[in-house]
């Protein structure tokens, strides 16, 4: 029995097509996570347009969360192409921090929206689905819970900034090739 192919090989200049299209396209999906909980503030309370946009942030937050698994799966199937010229060790450990924060936010912030959802006793809607709760209703619960979401929304924020910059400074000063290994 042959042994499957990995995907990729840490010789390779690129990660895979797969995972670059992945790390694009949720690039694309949190943007638009964020615009639409955003967004909903231009819409007064109870109307058609507040609600669709609070719908389309629970569809698109739980496309994030399987995508992310999707990312991950790939992540473990392939090899990360070599940053070269190395990152000295502390740039390593911080990069292997923002990754796991990044994907604590991806995975965690669609399941915290879930949860908040299944305590306030409403529907989960996945584009046409009715997803089951994850908990009994519970009110005060789901505020808790509410509040850690907008906190850790907004640190999502500076996560995703920070990891751009991180890009760009690879790019632009250090001239490594940090950035061109996850371009299209």
């Amino acid at each position: 029995m042959a042994i499957p192919k990995p995907l990729s090989t840490v010789s390779d200049a690129r990660y895979h097509k797969l995972s670059i299209g992945l790390h694009w396209l949720m690039l694309l999906l949190l943007i638009a996570v964020y615009a639409t909980i955003e967004l909903r503030e231009l819409f007064p309370k109870g109307t058609d347009a507040r609600k669709a946009m609070k719908m389309w942030h629970f569809m698109l937050g739980l496309s994030v969360f399987m995508f992310a698994i999707l990312r991950l799966a790939t992540r473990l199937r392939t090899q990360a192409p070599d940053i070269v010229p190395p990152l000295v060790t502390w740039q390593k450990w911080l990069a292997k921090f923002m990754h796991f924060a990044l994907y604590a936010l991806m995975l965690g912030m669609p399941i915290g929206g879930w949860l908040i959802l299944s305590g306030e006793a409403q529907i989960i809607p996945f584009f046409g689905l009715e997803l089951p709760p994850l908990m009994s209703p519970n009110k005060e619960l789901a505020h808790t819970i509410e509040d850690l979401h907008v906190t850790f929304g907004q640190t999502g924020y500076f996560l995703i900034g920070l990891h751009a910059l991180a890009g760009l400074y690879h790019h632009y000063i250090v001239k490594d090739n940090t950035l061109k290994r996850m371009l299209p």
